[in-house]
């Protein structure tokens, strides 16, 4: 019987702009027309599924919950800087940031800055307050710096201020007020500590048999062929350390198969899958930060 194994250790936790208005340096020149078009068709996509409409964080969450227990793994100290990591890619999914454009001396996803491309309240309160710190950063900074500020990994205690606090219970608030958690309390000897187990269980189970399907029947060996979020969700669903929990009903030889793709992936070289036609930057600008 094949052993069940990790991809890799997902590594430990270790520019702005408004492209509309300001003519910084490395700003991206956007149509308000194509832009207000682009965000109602993501708007409407993200609703298109059956169910609680769910972003890239909630996903990854859920993902990570304990069904009955409602909380994550003590151990897994990965998930706070991965849904850092959800924010950025979920505000340039929804074209609100994006990554400058590609310079002689800044090619390199790692040295590439984040800039405001329209600064519209998305009505996510955590994305929101992400895009507004963003949008205030001068001069910008490159994703790795924005994954550590927003976790508050910083020495500076200037930029504390920077940090997004309690994102897990805001997260799981949000999922309860959708019906798929819900509140409870529990006593761990020397305190109480509020739980959110899963009450719709068909939520999760669409949901990791989405991550099965992207790597087994639909796998398309392609990276810039695959789904947008589907592909984040994978990338940043390993970082933090939560993709296997969507392998566990697999039988052994699907999982070693379905291991094997998701293997490509993350060990692919960002900078040269960004070269592809239709590849989308800022996944790649992430995955670069947790990949290294």
């Amino acid at each position: 019987m094949a052993t069940r194994r990790r991809v890799g250790n997902p590594p430990s936790n270790s520019t702005t702009a408004n492209a509309h208005t300001t003519s910084g340096q490395g700003a991206v020149a956007v149509d308000p027309d194509d832009l207000k078009r682009d965000i109602d068709k993501y708007d409407d996509d993200l609703g298109d599924s059956k169910g609680p409409k769910l972003t890239l964080m909630e996903e990854i969450l859920l993902l990570g919950l304990k069904d009955r227990e409602g909380y994550t793994s003590f151990w897994n100290d990965c998930i706070s800087s991965g849904l850092r990591g959800c924010m950025l890619i979920e505000l340039s999914l929804r074209k609100r940031v994006s990554l400058e454009a590609m310079g002689a001396r800044r090619r390199s996803l790692s040295m590439r800055k984040i800039v405001c491309q329209d600064s519209t309240p998305t009505g996510d309160v955590i994305l929101d307050e992400a895009l507004r710190f963003i949008k205030e950063m001068s001069p910008g900074l490159p994703v790795q710096s924005w994954i550590e500020l927003l976790s508050g990994e910083t020495w500076n205690p200037l930029n504390l201020g920077y940090q997004i606090r309690n994102v897990r219970e805001r997260l799981a608030k949000n999922m309860v007020d959708k019906g798929i958690l819900t509140t409870e309390k529990q006593n761990f000897f020397l305190f109480d500590m509020t739980t959110h187990p899963l009450v719709d269980t068909s939520s999760k189970q669409k949901l990791m048999k989405k991550v099965q399907e992207a790597v087994l029947s639909r796998w398309v060996n392609e990276s810039n062929r695959m789904d947008k979020r589907t592909l984040a969700l994978i990338l940043l669903g390993h970082s933090s350390d939560v993709l296997e929990n969507a392998f566990a009903s697999l039988s052994d030889d699907d999982y070693d198969l379905a291991m094997k793709h998701v293997r490509e992936l993350v060990e692919a070289d960002p900078d040269v899958e960004v070269q592809k036609s239709g590849s989308d930057h800022m996944i790649w600008a992430v995955a670069a930060a947790f990949l290294k």
